[in-house]
């Protein structure tokens, strides 16, 4: 019971809503066509302002406005579940290639999912230690969503965390959710790969 609880959060972390702008469409474009869907109009609130937007929201998600979900908020949880699945799949791919830190269970050449639930049986105090983390950091993006949302001077997922100085341009945030999108697909990838197969990324990558 406890690993079908803990796949099914993993899965969920991996998915995440379609983006869309908080600023109505002129309405003079109303009548518009989805980029992604040409066949179908494009949805009244998404007018490709956003980074990653191309009116791809067929079920209508872009016009909830309830209970503080709204295109803002679904934007926050697109960048948050897009940044923490990018680390997943390269968390996956290095421990697959180079191996663990020493006294963790080995991960070389392993099937993910198997070295997951090994880790979970012999440190479990690490995952309530991270439960406790994530949670902290859950209670400041909150707070952060709920005053930039309110006050309009902050975008969505700008933490003012950049050490590096990059400059943060349209293309860079372009670059940003499609990595993210398609880190969401790799890692619900190698979860269900994982759980079927039990056998590594690599290993399935080879086989015929």
């Amino acid at each position: 019971m406890m690993k079908t609880i803990v796949t099914l959060c993993l899965l969920g972390s991996a998915a995440a809503f379609a983006p869309a702008p908080s600023t109505p469409r002129p309405a003079t474009a109303l009548m518009a066509k989805s980029k992604a869907l040409p066949f179908l109009e494009a949805p009244p609130k998404l007018d490709g302002s956003m980074a990653g937007d191309v009116g791809f929201d067929p079920l209508g998600l872009s016009e909830i406005d309830d209970v503080g979900i709204d295109l803002y908020w679904m934007r926050e949880a697109e960048l948050k579940h897009g940044r923490v699945a990018m680390l997943a799949a390269a968390g996956v791919i290095f421990t697959t290639m180079v191996g663990s830190w020493p006294g963790w269970p080995a991960s070389a050449g392993k099937c993910q999912m198997d070295v997951f639930w090994d880790v979970w049986e012999d440190k479990p105090n690490y995952f309530v230690s991270a439960l406790v983390f994530i949670s902290m950091a859950e209670a400041v993006s909150g707070v952060a969503t709920t005053s930039g949302r309110e006050s309009g001077l902050r975008e969505p997922g700008d933490f003012m965390f950049n050490p590096l100085k990059f400059k943060v341009t349209d293309d860079l945030k372009l670059k940003e959710v499609k990595n993210g999108r398609l880190a969401m697909l790799a890692t619900a990838g190698m979860i269900v790969q994982g759980l079927t197969t039990h056998e590594s990324i690599f290993a399935n990558m080879a086989s015929k």
